[in-house]
């Protein structure tokens, strides 16, 4: 409460602009958290209406109350239903192997050479390209289904600001029938 108060005083009676100081303060102190170990947590499911879709998540914090708390199973639920939604590939931009990176940053580059571009041009045009590639492979760096203006990183982020403990997701499955176990979009 004492939070909300100060934050209504320093954006001077402004409620949106309240909300958004402590969102701020949230993430800041969200991002002190990210050290400290997570080793308790959920496995979450979730089967996709019709039975053709199951994704089973990990996400760990760092004591069984949290692990227990509304809040914290709401957001295991949610980023199952954004998998078996979005289809991943990995958790975070740190997983994907380095010859992916590679071999995707090599295709960038040709497309852009080819369409004649400068190297250094070439170069950036890349690394844009990787970060649309982030967005669309990796479970942290892509837009959440219920809110496109959040990633579902940010939405862990905010879940850590709620429950003051560090929150990770440490690892998913994503089932659907039919489909090879490798994924398709992305071969080593």
């Amino acid at each position: 409460m004492m939070d909300c108060k100060t934050a209504l005083v320093e954006a001077k009676g402004d409620s949106e602009n309240a909300r958004e100081i402590l969102r701020k303060k949230g993430l800041a102190a969200a991002a002190r958290k990210a050290g400290r170990s997570a080793t308790e947590g959920l496995v979450g499911t979730y089967i996709h209406p019709g039975n053709k879709i199951g994704v089973l998540v990990e996400i760990n914090c760092e004591t069984d109350f949290v692990a227990r708390t509304p809040e914290f199973q709401s957001l295991v639920k949610n980023v199952a239903m954004h998998i078996a939604a979005s289809s991943p590939q990995y958790v975070s931009k740190d997983q994907v192997p380095q010859p992916v990176l590679d071999k995707e940053r090599e295709i960038y580059r040709a497309q852009a050479a080819g369409q004649g571009k400068a190297q250094a041009v070439a170069e950036r045009i890349a690394e844009g390209k990787l970060k649309d590639f982030f967005s669309t492979y990796c479970l942290l760096e892509q837009p959440y289904i219920r809110d496109g203006k959040l990633t579902v990183g940010q939405l862990v982020q905010e879940t850590i600001a709620l429950l003051k403990e560090n929150i990770v997701v440490r690892r998913f499955s994503r089932f659907k029938v039919g489909e090879d176990f490798t994924s398709d979009a992305i071969q080593e």
